[in-house]
């Protein structure tokens, strides 16, 4: 069961953090009551189960704050995890019944959920929401794409600087700043998690880290902090042709 004594934040639609990036990024005032009049939170600690897969799933939601990982089962029992969900990512979807994945949460996270039912009614009578996740939909197949090639063609090193990327865009992102300056942020996975994402031995994931503040792309403080002084600087250890850029 969720738990509820986690010290999270209740906030009004119009003050939620993650509300530029949401599925009700482009929803008015009168939309934004309709929303606030069906919305719940939950909370979870760290390590644990959100949905199981081919769980029903009565409800939908957005992460508020925290990050889950999707983690996939095979027919001979090995576990493959196979996404991420930071904050202002969708969890469900409105007309399907059950999960496709495991969902556990990484750290603590805090879900703003909506019941499955009453939020396929508002799609229906509010275009904003329809429209904001189909373009979330359609981010989230293009980032798909961008991780099959991470992980197929990618070396060691690339993966780890392409992963550490991905992160920090999306912090800012979040957070609604630009570029300048440095980045910092906490990794959402141990060295061991990371491994298992990105197809690398903990070994090799330690010898990139190290490698990577060696040559002073990123500086580590503590085991999961993270400070990126130069994004171009890392974007430059990618692999990648396009830019990467910070959002504006």
């Amino acid at each position: 069961m969720p738990k509820t004594q986690l010290a999270f934040p209740q906030e009004q639609c119009s003050e939620c953090p993650i509300r530029h990036r949401a599925v009700c990024a482009r929803c008015d005032t009168d939309e934004l009551e309709k929303l606030e009049s069906i919305k719940y939170y939950r909370t979870f600690e760290a390590g644990q189960t959100i949905v199981w897969a081919g769980d029903k799933m009565d409800f939908v939601a957005s992460v508020v704050h925290g990050v889950a990982s999707l983690t996939q089962t095979m027919e001979d029992g090995r576990r493959q995890m196979v996404g991420l969900l930071l904050p202002s990512d969708f969890l469900g979807r409105p007309n399907r019944e059950t999960a496709a994945y495991d969902v556990t949460a990484t750290t603590d996270v805090q879900l703003c959920c909506f019941r499955r039912a009453p939020f396929q009614d508002m799609m229906l009578t509010t275009p904003h929401v329809g429209q904001r996740l189909l373009e979330m939909t359609l981010d989230e197949l293009d980032a798909a794409r961008e991780w099959m090639l991470l992980l197929g063609r990618k070396t060691a090193r690339e993966k780890i600087a392409s992963f550490l990327s991905i992160i920090a865009r999306r912090e800012t992102s979040v957070q609604n700043i630009g570029g300048a300056g440095e980045v910092a942020f906490d990794l959402p996975l141990t060295r061991e998690a990371m491994a298992d994402y990105l197809g690398l031995t903990l070994e090799t994931v330690s010898r990139q880290m190290s490698g990577l503040k060696k040559d002073e792309v990123i500086r580590l403080e503590g085991k999961r902090h993270i400070v990126i002084p130069d994004f171009e600087i890392l974007m430059d250890e990618t692999g990648d042709d396009s830019d990467g850029g910070m959002p504006e």
